[in-house]
């Protein structure tokens, strides 16, 4: 009788966790906290250097929110830490603090270049950035990227080293402020 009634109320909060997601008000809030979680076990992983990818064409010209445009050929000879993202997207959203956290640490560095990249409305990503108070710059592409991004789905984040070779390339959600990632950038900053 017991497990009858233990099967019972497992069943009805799988219910109502079912109708949570079908519900449009509750199903972003839902991913968000789904994805922290994700956010926490994943950490992205340096590409080894026999299957890395040579940006070809640093002819990408980019503009950030506040209409200041950008050229992403001075980015060559930096590192550089590039993330495809929307406001919308709740893996993007679940892995924004850690981005932030890791801007916080190099944002002083004149080696180390971020693009936040975002197709999305300009006051929304306004919005949002003032509602979240992140400090990062986001950008729009005014021409198409290099083809190496191959940016089919979000977030999309690719670490590039000095001589232009994708050291990291993550699809989906991570937690981009850990000792591995940080341990990446310093020791990318070192070389050449």
């Amino acid at each position: 009788m017991a497990k009858s009634k233990k099967s019972k109320i497992y069943n009805l909060i799988f219910i109502v966790f079912i109708v949570l997601l079908i519900i449009p008000q509750t199903r972003k809030p839902i991913q968000v906290v789904i994805n922290k979680g994700i956010v926490l076990l994943v950490k992205p992983s340096v590409i080894d250097h026999t299957e890395r990818k040579i940006i070809s064409n640093y002819d990408w010209k980019l503009r950030d929110v506040s209409a200041i445009n950008f050229d992403f050929n001075s980015a060559k000879g930096k590192v550089v830490v590039i993330n495809f993202w929307a406001t919308w997207c709740p893996p993007c959203i679940a892995e924004m603090p850690s981005m932030e956290l890791l801007y916080q640490k190099y944002k002083d560095n004149a080696d180390v270049v971020f693009l936040f990249v975002s197709n999305e409305d300009v006051l929304v990503i306004k919005k949002f950035m003032s509602k979240k108070e992140y400090s990062f710059k986001v950008y729009q592409s005014l021409t198409d990227y290099p083809k190496e991004f191959d940016v089919t789905s979000i977030p999309r984040t690719f670490v590039i080293d000095k001589k232009g070779e994708i050291v990291i390339d993550k699809s989906g959600p991570a937690d981009w402020n850990n000792e591995s990632v940080t341990n990446t950038l310093d020791n990318l900053l070192k070389a050449f």
